[in-house]
């Protein structure tokens, strides 16, 4: 006869400072991705001060993603290099900087400058914060850990339109920059204190520059041509497919060049050999083409079809965070029970009913219903995203967090840019021959219920149920 050891469920307790470690790492997450969407609020604000056109002042929102496209391959090496902890706290006072510059910007050339400064901070905090948290959980806790972190992820996206509408409403554009300073001059001093110190001593390697000249502005290329591909220029348009093609060349050339090299790449694509790894990253892949097409199409949804105002729309959104939040909370502590594969299974399925009423949209269904199918959906992208970070740390070791972090993050943000680009065309193009919005959202909405689908494929190959530690009776 066994029996669980007592001891056991001790180690996988969520103890109090691995909590409060992810209540740090999440607050200045959490203000990148809300500065993120509310910046779009403020764009015709900041058009009539600059006396600009639109078209020029999405650069700064374009710039901020390309520049965090740029420095993400680089977490890894950093972390290795100067320590995470050490990293993690210099990304937040780059970015509480970067916010300050960019409320005092006195141009729009110089706003989008202060967005690349803070974009340098935004871009390294998710993934030195994933590591952090990844190496100080271990395997047991990892689910758990994981479902702090992904917390901003779901929340965030509805809090900016509500900060953004609200702050340019009763106070002006520059506040959504300010908002960020008190916060962030909190979590620095807090975090000297919270975080752990760095446990491995520091990686002497010299930086892969060749790999950082082919994999950063490739990833960049990739990103931009997508962003134009899903607006105006369209998928076929030849500076689209240059760019992705150009950008597209250079990651190829990166994946040669670091398999060859004989110095630690930037990214150690040999991890993708691991099954489990490779399994997480397609999906994560996939989730990110899921996640941030729908955050994006869902807006736009209730703004163009049900002419609900920014400030409502962030309301009606609200029922899908609040999902996702529980769902998340769940998630994590089943999926170190059970094992990631059955809780990604039910998460994906309780996203497709959830999507499944928007693909009616020509039927008109209720605000009521939508909103709980909003629920259902938040339940489901809320179950999903931390087990699959989960099943990715868990299939690599401890010394190879760091790097895996890299590549999670950017496989993940190359996914939510291609499947972004994906909904956007399948949009424009149903409504550009003459359909009628609620039949074009609803085409869009079926396709962002395909892409969930098909994640249910890699999943496949997740580990099952944990086996539990037992002691002889």
């Amino acid at each position: 006869m066994t029996v669980t050891s007592p001891s056991g469920a001790a180690r996988d307790r969520l103890d109090p400072r691995l909590l409060r470690m992810g209540i740090v790492l999440i607050a200045a997450p959490i203000l990148a991705t809300i500065d993120a969407t509310a910046v779009g609020i403020a764009a015709d604000a900041m058009a009539a001060h600059f006396r600009t056109s639109l078209a020029d002042v999405q650069w700064v929102a374009a710039g901020y993603l390309l520049a965090i496209a740029l420095v993400m391959p680089l977490s890894g090496w950093l972390s290795r290099r100067y320590g995470a902890r050490r990293m993690w706290m210099a990304a937040v006072a780059v970015f509480t900087a970067g916010s300050a510059l960019c409320g005092l910007a006195w141009s729009l050339p110089a706003l989008i400058a202060f967005r690349l400064v803070q974009a340098v901070g935004g871009g390294l905090m998710n993934p030195i914060g994933q590591t952090i948290l990844a190496q100080a959980a271990g395997p047991s806790r990892i689910g758990r850990a994981m479902s702090v972190l992904t917390i901003p992820v779901m929340f965030a996206p509805v809090l900016g339109p509500i900060v953004g509408g609200l702050v340019v409403q009763q106070l002006d554009w520059r506040w959504i920059f300010y908002l960020n300073l008190p916060i962030c001059m909190v979590v620095l001093p807090v975090a000297a204190r919270v975080l752990t110190g760095d446990e491995t001593a520091p990686d002497t390697s010299r930086l892969d520059l060749l790999g950082l000249a082919l994999l950063s502005p490739g990833l960049a290329a990739v990103v931009y041509g997508l962003t134009m591909a899903g607006g105006r220029e369209g998928a076929g348009a030849p500076a689209v497919l240059a760019t992705v093609g150009a950008g597209l060349a250079l990651v190829a050339g990166y994946l040669v060049h670091a398999l060859r090299t004989r110095r630690e790449p930037l990214i150690d694509v040999r991890l993708f050999a691991r099954g489990r790894f490779a399994a997480a990253c397609v999906a994560l892949f996939l989730l990110g083409a899921s996640l941030y097409s729908s955050m994006i199409l869902l807006p736009l949804f209730f703004q163009h079809d049900r002419q609900a105002s920014t400030l409502w729309t962030g309301l009606l959104l609200t029922p899908q965070a609040l999902g996702a939040a529980v769902g998340s909370f769940a998630a994590g502590r089943l999926a170190d029970r059970h094992g990631p594969r059955a809780v990604v299974t039910a998460g994906l399925a309780l996203s497709l009913a959830g999507l499944l009423a928007f693909t009616q949209a020509p039927a008109r269904p209720g605000t009521w219903l939508l909103a709980a199918c909003l629920v259902l959906y938040g339940l489901g992208i809320g179950g999903v995203s931390a087990p699959t970070m989960a099943a990715a740390y868990g299939a690599v070791d401890k010394p190879q967090t760091p790097g895996a972090a890299g590549a999670l993050n950017v496989v993940n943000r190359l996914g939510g840019s291609l499947g972004t680009a994906i909904l956007t065309t399948v949009l424009d193009s149903r409504l550009r021959q003459g359909a009628d919005p609620a039949h074009a959202y609803g085409t869009a909405f079926w396709w962002a219920l395909g892409l969930c689908l098909i994640t249910l494929v890699p999943v496949a190959f997740f580990r099952s149920a944990r086996r539990p530690r037992t002691s002889p009776a």
